[in-house]
C-alpha cells in the first residue's frame, strides 16, 4: 500500500486549502460522470436486500482499508489491528459473488424474455468489458495523482474491478456454451471448484512463469515480485466467488424459489452452516493434496468456509430487510449499495491516495475510528448526491469544465 502523507499546511495556507478540496471536488464529480457513463442501463430489477448486502460489503472495505492504511506504532501491532485484518476476508468474497448473482439475475430475466444466447452473451461479456475497462481508467487515475511517487509498475496492478470485469466476461462465455439454466448452475459449480483446488498449485509448483509478469499477476498476483502477493485479485482464487455466486443465483432466481424466496433463502443460510463445518472437517483431515499448503491464501478449504460464511450472511441480509430494521424507511446499506462501485472509487484517493484525510500509518485505534466514520458519512453523502444526480449527467459536464477555469481565476 502507498504511504503518502499531506503536505503541512501553515495557519496562513487557505489558498491551498481551497486548491485540494477543489481537486478533492473534481476527483468526485470525474467519478460521478464515469461511473453514470458505465452503469447508466444497469439500475434496472433492483432488489432491497442485494442493495443491502452490497452495501454492507462495501461498509466492510471502508473498515479494513480505513484502519489499514491509517493505523501506526502500537496499535499497528495490537489484537484489535489484527481482528480488522481478519474481517477483511468477508467483504471482497461477498461483493465477487453478489456480482455472480446479479448475473443470474439479468441472465435469467433474459431467458425469460425470450432472448436467444448469442444475446446474453454478448449483453454479459460486453457488461464485463466495460467494468474491465473502468478498472484500467482507475488504475491511471491513480498513478497520475499518485505521482511523483507511483511506480509505473502500478499501472498494471491486478484490483477487484480488474477481476469482476474478467469473471463476468467468463460467465458470458460459460452462458453461451451451457444454455440450459441447469446446465449454466452445474457449470459455474464445477468451474467455482476447479477454480479454487487449482490454486495452490498455481500459487507455487506450477507458476507459469515463463509469462511476462503483467499477464501472469492476473492469474495468480504475483505483480512485479518473487511470489504472489494476497493483497491483489487474480483470477485464482477469486474468481471462483463469481462463479460460486452464478450458481447460488440461478437457484434463487428460479421458479420455485421467485415464489418461495424466504424458504429458499432459509436453504442458502442452511447450505451455508454446512459449508463452513465441512471445510473445518476437510482441514482437520489428515490427508494433504498439496506440497504447499497455505490455509489463509489458497487452500480450498479456506475458500469454503467464506463462502459458507458468504451464503449465511446473504441470507441474514435477506431477514434483517424482510423482516428487520432494515425495511423500515431509509437505508444507508441500501444506498450505499445501490452506488457501489462509485462509492468505492471515491473513498480509495481518501484513505490511500493523495489526499488521503489522515496522515498514513500514524494514527491511535481512536483517531482512525473517527477517520472510519468522516470516510463512511462522506461517501453516504456521496452516494445521495449521485442518486440525486440521475438524469443530470450534462449538467454536470458543464460544471466540471468550469472548475479548471474557476482555479486558474484564483
Amino acid at each position: 500500500m502507498r504511504e503518502v502523507e499531506l503536505v503541512a499546511m501553515g495557519h496562513d495556507s487557505t489558498g491551498t486549502w481551497l486548491k485540494v478540496w477543489k481537486n478533492l471536488i473534481w476527483t468526485a464529480a470525474s467519478a460521478i460522470l464515469v461511473v453514470t457513463m458505465a452503469t447508466k442501463s444497469s439500475t434496472a430489477n433492483r432488489i432491497d436486500y442485494l442493495d443491502w448486502l452490497r452495501g454492507f460489503a462495501v461498509l466492510g472495505m471502508f473498515e479494513v482499508h480505513c484502519y489499514d492504511a491509517w493505523l501506526g506504532g502500537s496499535a499497528r501491532q495490537s489484537t484489535f489491528f489484527h481482528l480488522t485484518q481478519l474481517s477483511g476476508t468477508v467483504p471482497a468474497p461477498l461483493f465477487i459473488f453478489l456480482s455472480g448473482i446479479t448475473f443470474a439475475l439479468i441472465t435469467t430475466g433474459m431467458r425469460r424474455k425470450g432472448a436467444d444466447a448469442n444475446k446474453i452473451a454478448a449483453r454479459t461479456i460486453r457488461r464485463g468489458a466495460e467494468i474491465f475497462v473502468l478498472g484500467l481508467v482507475f488504475r491511471v487515475q491513480e498513478y497520475v495523482l499518485g505521482q511523483p511517487w507511483a511506480p509505473n509498475t502500478d499501472l498494471a496492478r491486478v484490483d477487484v474491478l480488474n477481476l469482476i470485469g474478467l469473471t463476468i466476461m467468463a460467465m458470458g462465455a460459460v452462458s453461451w456454451l451451457f444454455r440450459g439454466r441447469t446446465a449454466n448452475a452445474l457449470a459455474a459449480l464445477g468451474i467455482a471448484a476447479g477454480i479454487s483446488m487449482v490454486t495452490p498449485m498455481l500459487w507455487t509448483i506450477w507458476r507459469p512463469q515463463w509469462l511476462p509478469w503483467y499477464i501472469e499477476s492476473y492469474i495468480n498476483g504475483v505483480h512485479i515480485f518473487d511470489k504472489p502477493q494476497p493483497w491483489l485479485f487474480p483470477l485464482f482464487p477469486w474468481a471462483a466467488f463469481g462463479f460460486a455466486g452464478l450458481a447460488v443465483g440461478f437457484f434463487l432466481f428460479s421458479d420455485w424459489a421467485s415464489e418461495h424466496r424466504s424458504q429458499a433463502l432459509g436453504i442458502v443460510g442452511a447450505a451455508g452452516v454446512g459449508l463452513y463445518f465441512v471445510s473445518q472437517w476437510f482441514d482437520a483431515s489428515p490427508i494433504h493434496l498439496y506440497p504447499v499448503y497455505d490455509y489463509w491464501h489458497t487452500s480450498p478449504n479456506f475458500f469454503l468456509l467464506r463462502v459458507g460464511i458468504v451464503m449465511g450472511v446473504i441470507a441474514a441480509g435477506y431477514a434483517w430487510c424482510r423482516w428487520g430494521l432494515g425495511s423500515m424507511g431509509f437505508s444507508p446499506l441500501k444506498q450505499l449499495g445501490q452506488t457501489s462501485l462509485l462509492v468505492y472509487w471515491v473513498h480509495i484517493e481518501f484513505v490511500y491516495g493523495r489526499f488521503t484525510i489522515l496522515t498514513q500509518q500514524a494514527q491511535s485505534i481512536w483517531t482512525a475510528t473517527l477517520g472510519l466514520i468522516v470516510i463512511t458519512l462522506a461517501m453516504l453523502l456521496l452516494s445521495i448526491v449521485r442518486t440525486k444526480c440521475k438524469g443530470h449527467g450534462s449538467e454536470i459536464l458543464a460544471w466540471i469544465r468550469r472548475l479548471p477555469e474557476t482555479s486558474m481565476g484564483d
